[in-house]
């Protein structure tokens, strides 16, 4: 594999579902049950070990990003597609061609504070950033390196 610069990413999850204080205690996870082909491709194609991840509480009273994790493997096939007990069981998704990856992604850091999907919004530097356009409700989604500085330096 060639060297490539850094890539950065923003992963969305619903802190009742999976906060960033579970994987602060479980210290790395398997980021499972992407069901949109874009995000998956995302992770299948773009995401690479040591990649930067913003990680983003969502559908809650104070969306927005809540801490740092690093992508920890490349992508494989997500279990939960194989089984039928599973609500992202994919019955049209086989061992030998699946159709859902996932990577593992590893805690890096809780920010000392909600950085809000508001701030976000309405921050001039961030305009086009994909978070922040209309209509945009991907899980997984690349983030710019001067946006991933701009954020950081917000907290």
């Amino acid at each position: 594999m060639s060297p490539r610069e850094r890539h950065y990413w923003l992963m969305k999850s619903e802190p009742d579902a999976f906060s960033i204080d579970d994987l602060k205690r479980k210290k790395q996870e398997a980021w499972d049950g992407v069901r949109n082909y874009q995000a998956r491709n995302y992770m299948r194609d773009g995401m690479r070990v040591g990649d930067k991840v913003f990680f983003y509480h969502s559908n809650c009273a104070e969306p927005g990003i809540v801490g740092i994790a690093t992508v920890a493997t490349g992508a494989y096939p997500d279990p939960s597609q194989f089984d039928p007990k599973s609500k992202y069981f994919d019955p049209g998704s086989s061992r030998d061609n699946p159709r859902w990856m996932l990577v593992d992604v590893k805690f890096v850091k809780k920010l000392k504070r909600t950085i809000t999907l508001k701030e976000l919004q309405t921050d001039a530097a961030l305009d086009g950033m994909v978070l922040v356009r209309k209509g945009s409700r991907l899980s997984v989604q690349p983030v710019e390196a001067e946006h991933w500085e701009h954020i950081l330096a917000l907290e």
